[in-house]
């Protein structure tokens, strides 16, 4: 009956960290789109656009509506709002997390390795699918002001995807090896061992796990050489501001970290 209970509340906790993650997210998405839309309102044309709105709204004593500044206005709103609740959803997303990690405590060790080894899974799907870096390039011109030269929402999967079609071939293939593929191998094959662990072959996982385990930092060098990479410019001030996705792959190589030592623990009583 306690081995059922604290099953039912694994799984709990699990969904609960799966809901956070999508509704973080929906909302980084959200933040995403309303951050581009100011940028492309706050280009050489958006500006000179607001600059006439504004000559047309003196001279009508008011009388007509400066609809640039509205529309800015409204943008950064939605902006706001969008940003502060994919944080707030980012932090009951590590909430349930450590509250998952304080539950382990309770469990038996394949229990606790089991339990990390879902939610390792589960940081690295939404660290892959979400933002890490929004790369805002502006100057400031004349009559003008501070103008968005270009913007940039940048994550795992989309800058693969863009560094391939721009024929950043290598760089791609480096990205997508050991930020992606090699992760998910990684995850896999924690859970994988962690499920067939009393199988006669079961030992024959623990050679090539340790193999795995040697690039356990790979990743995460290959990500910052990533950021490095993508916030570098030619022209004009770069600003860059970090986004959720990061986080959440840094849960992911905490998590598997810990997890990795618990599963050869496992293999270790078994053999």
């Amino acid at each position: 009956m306690i081995q059922i209970l604290r099953t039912f509340i694994m799984f709990s906790l699990l969904i609960v960290m799966g809901y956070f993650g999508f509704i973080t997210y929906q909302q980084a998405k959200n933040y995403e789109a309303a951050t581009g839309k100011i940028a492309a309102a706050c280009d050489a044309n958006g500006l000179a656009s607001g600059k006439i709105d504004e000559l047309t709204s003196i001279i009508s004593f008011g009388l007509l509506e400066n609809e640039s500044k509205l529309l800015l206005q409204t943008l950064k709103k939605e902006q706001e709002t969008a940003k502060e609740k994919s944080e707030t959803y980012l932090y009951y997303f590590m909430g349930t997390l450590a509250i998952l990690l304080l539950f382990t405590f309770t469990c038996t060790l394949r229990g606790a390795a089991m339990s990390l080894s879902f939610a390792t899974f589960i940081s690295l799907i939404y660290g892959l699918i979400n933002p890490i870096l929004m790369v805002t390039i502006h100057k400031q011109v004349d009559y003008l002001g501070d103008v968005i030269l270009s913007f940039e929402s940048k994550g795992i999967i989309g800058s693969i995807s863009k560094l391939f079609d721009s024929g950043e071939l290598a760089v791609a293939i480096t990205i997508l090896l050991f930020s992606v593929l090699l992760p998910l191998l990684k995850s896999l094959t924690l859970t994988f061992t962690l499920l067939f662990h009393q199988h006669r072959w079961s030992h024959g996982l623990v050679s090539f796990f340790k193999q795995i385990g040697k690039w356990s930092m790979i990743d995460v060098f290959v990500v910052a050489t990533f950021l490095v990479y993508l916030t570098s410019n030619n022209g004009g001030i770069s600003e860059a501001e970090i986004q959720v996705g990061l986080y959440f792959f840094l849960a992911y190589v905490i998590l598997s970290m810990i997890t990795a030592i618990l599963t050869q623990k496992v293999l270790e009583r078994k053999s």
